[in-house]
Order: C-alpha cells, then sequence, then structure tokens
C-alpha cells in the first residue's frame, strides 16, 4: 500500500520545555512525598523557619517548597494552570526569563516565610501560578500603554487575596498569592521594557 505523501504526519513537540519540566519535578515530588509518607515534603518541599547551619537543606527549600503539594487535588489544581499559561509566556518571553521568574518568584516567598511566619510551613506552587497570572497579563503591554485587562486582573486576582485573607479562615496561603501577583507585575514591568 502505497504512502501518501502529501499528508502532515503528527509529531508531539516538547513546545514548553521549563513549563513542562517544572510540572513533571513537582509531579516527581508528589510521588515521593507518597512513596516516603510525607518525608519528602517535610523534608526538602516545605518551606519554614529553622537554623540553617543545623539544617543546610533550608537553603534548598527557599526554592523547593513550590514543587511540593499536600495531595493530587492541589497539584492538579496548580498545574491546570500553569501548563495554560506556561507556554505563552514562554513564547512571549523566553524560556530562561520564565525561568528565572520561578525562581526569583519561589525565593521571595521562602524567604517571606522563613522570616516572618516561623510557626509554619509552606508548600505548592500557587505563587508561581499567581506570578503567572499576573506576567501573562503584560501580553498587552505596548507603546507605553497599561492594558484595562491588566489592571482587572490585578484587582480581581489580588483583591480577592486581600479580601480572603483578613475574612476567610482556611488552610490557604493567600499571602503567598499576593506575593506571587507581586513578582509578577514586577517581573511583567522588567520583561517588558517599562520603567
Amino acid at each position: 500500500m502505497a504512502r501518501d505523501m502529501n499528508r502532515p504526519t503528527m509529531k508531539i513537540s516538547y513546545n514548553a520545555p521549563v513549563t513542562i519540566t517544572f510540572a513533571l519535578v513537582c509531579l516527581a515530588a508528589l510521588a515521593a512525598n507518597h512513596f516516603t509518607n510525607g518525608w519528602a515534603n517535610a523534608t526538602l518541599f516545605s518551606v519554614y523557619r529553622c537554623s540553617l547551619l543545623a539544617d543546610p537543606l533550608g537553603f534548598f527549600r527557599f526554592f523547593g517548597h513550590v514543587l511540593g503539594h499536600g495531595g493530587y487535588a492541589h497539584y492538579i489544581g496548580n498545574m491546570v494552570l500553569i501548563l495554560v499559561l506556561g507556554p505563552n509566556l514562554e513564547d512571549r518571553f523566553g524560556s530562561w526569563n520564565v525561568l528565572w521568574a520561578i525562581l526569583f518568584t519561589a525565593l521571595v516567598s521562602g524567604l517571606v516565610q522563613f522570616l516572618f511566619f516561623p510557626g509554619t510551613a509552606l508548600l505548592g506552587a500557587s505563587g508561581i501560578v499567581f506570578m503567572m497570572i499576573l506576567l501573562s497579563s503584560f501580553g498587552g503591554v505596548r507603546n507605553g500603554t497599561i492594558p484595562t485587562t491588566l489592571i482587572l486582573v490585578a484587582i480581581f486576582y489580588l483583591g480577592g487575596e486581600l479580601w480572603d485573607a483578613v475574612f476567610v479562615d482556611d488552610n490557604v496561603s493567600q499571602l503567598t498569592h499576593i506575593i506571587g501577583g507581586l513578582c509578577g507585575t514586577v517581573l511583567g514591568f522588567a520583561l517588558s521594557g517599562r520603567k
């Protein structure tokens, strides 16, 4: 049987290497936590106050906390948004810039948790999600104008998180979401070449 040479073939593309790799590493961290009965999250994938001299893994946790998740639902909730937003950000700003944005946001949120909340631990990629949401809003920043969509996203997401932080008693770190959104805003202006 002759093959039709004009028919296009479908190929799988690793189109957003930072985004896909981040999602896969988070999945590996979730599996590691499951198979170690919570040891991986407690030791590697949560940031909390500790003596950095006695526990050098504390330095890793400043970044590693964004890889850990409390369960599959927590993981999926974050990864769906990251997998939707990440490829567009990598196309617009480049993969290296998205990687640095993830590392910057992880470090800032990790340091804030370490310095100001000694009695609690933080894990999850929700700060990265909020950074990506605000950073993606900068897609319309052109010719020195700030699009209304950017303002609305900031009001809805950051305003909603401020409301929840004050009026809702849950186990969600709204401060991390706010920090992620602020990091996304700062990085958006920096990567868009705006002052």
